[in-house]
């Protein structure tokens, strides 16, 4: 009997226990049954005041919004069964106005192959764009479209050549056709190189502001916002940003567009030489690293300084040119670098050559003249 009247309390004690857990457990259930029936939204805590560098941010966005544009281009295709002529998407891209007079400053790479290009402005106003020129060689191409009224203000100009590693940048464009987006880094590195099918592009601005498929020919910022360059490409094996984007300077965009809106094309100033990657590895074997003249156009600068060019001698020798080792403070090791050098300037600028002749280094001072 003792037995089972302890089995009989310790079952009740179980039990209690169990209903007392169960209860416990159930409790945020019933309250939230209880209270349903009475929820209110929760109430919004204060912030304060934007920290200042948010507002920064936030005034550099909103006053160059309306500068920038989304490109979206179309080919013409011809269908093989009946012939029949219409045009498909190609693409999308960035661009930003650049004066009063309608022109809007892109990407080759964004209007290339296309056969008719549309601006989208960000009030969305489409436009249908005339192509005016383009620069493969700089990635850069001018629009015009005309607007009539309303017109979008042109970005303020900056200078690519006071640009410091660590300094703030800002991108804006239209990434995966997500228009008008705001991404910001800092200046990674400067004086990049990047391959690209027309050649080398020199002299870049690299950041890591995610730069996307999209945002090619959009406009990178300074904190000022101001335009000091302008997105190209990015570093991507996926094809997505990987924190290494880079941007065409402004120095540079500044020079070509003008030649472009004026001519169609580029043309950049000339010493009236010619070069040749062999000959350059010729002047490596004779220990100096520089562009071997091969070439003399008669008349160029080159012509009235007297240099000298590469010739075969009695016997067949070869009797190496001069070698230019330096050109406007710039050191020249192959022709691609004395042709980079040389697009710092203008047609009528004076600059100092430094050359090496029979294996003494000369320096001489030379008018650029127009290219041939």
């Amino acid at each position: 009997m003792r037995l089972d009247g302890f089995a009989a309390r310790v079952a009740v004690v179980t039990a209690a226990v169990l209903a007392v857990a169960l209860v416990w457990q159930s409790l945020p259930l019933l309250r939230a049954q209880l209270v349903a029936w009475r929820a209110e939204p929760r109430p919004v805590a204060a912030r304060g005041e934007l920290a200042p560098l948010e507002q920064a941010t936030i005034a550099l966005f909103e006053q160059a919004r309306d500068s920038v544009v989304f490109i979206s281009t179309a080919e013409r295709v011809i269908d093989p069964w009946s012939r029949d002529v219409f045009d498909v998407p190609r693409g999308t891209g960035s661009g930003f106005v650049w004066d009063e007079l309608g022109h809007v400053v892109t990407n080759h790479h964004v209007v290339e192959g296309a056969s008719r290009a549309t601006v989208r402005l960000a009030d969305d106003r489409s436009y249908r764009a005339q192509l005016v020129g383009t620069s493969p060689r700089h990635d850069l191409a001018v629009l015009r479209i005309g607007v009539g009224v309303g017109r979008p203000p042109p970005l303020p100009i900056g200078r690519s050549a006071e640009l410091r590693v660590g300094q703030s940048v800002f991108a804006i464009g239209n990434p995966f056709g997500l228009d008008w987006t705001l991404t910001t880094g800092v200046v990674s590195a400067l004086e990049r190189r990047l391959e690209t099918g027309d050649g080398a592009i020199a002299g870049l601005v690299q950041t890591d502001a995610a730069i996307n498929p999209g945002n090619s020919g959009g406009p990178l910022l300074d904190s000022a916002g101001r335009l000091v360059g302008v997105n190209t490409a990015i570093y991507s094996p996926s094809g997505a940003s990987a924190g290494v984007g880079f941007a065409v300077p402004v120095d540079v965009v500044n020079r070509v567009v003008p030649q472009l809106i004026a001519r169609g094309r580029y043309a950049p100033p000339s010493l009236g030489i010619e070069t040749d990657p062999r000959a350059d590895a010729l002047a490596r074997r004779l220990g100096v690293e520089g562009a071997m003249v091969v070439g003399v156009e008669p008349g160029s600068a080159a012509d009235r300084l007297g240099l000298r060019p590469a010739r075969i001698a009695p016997g067949g020798r070869l009797v190496p040119g001069d070698i230019i080792v330096e050109a406007g403070g710039r050191t020249t090791p192959n022709g691609d670098a004395l042709r980079a050098a040389l697009e710092a300037f203008a047609v009528g600028d004076r600059i100092e050559l430094g050359f090496v002749r029979d294996g003494e280094r000369r320096t001489v001072e030379a008018t650029l003249g127009p290219p041939s």
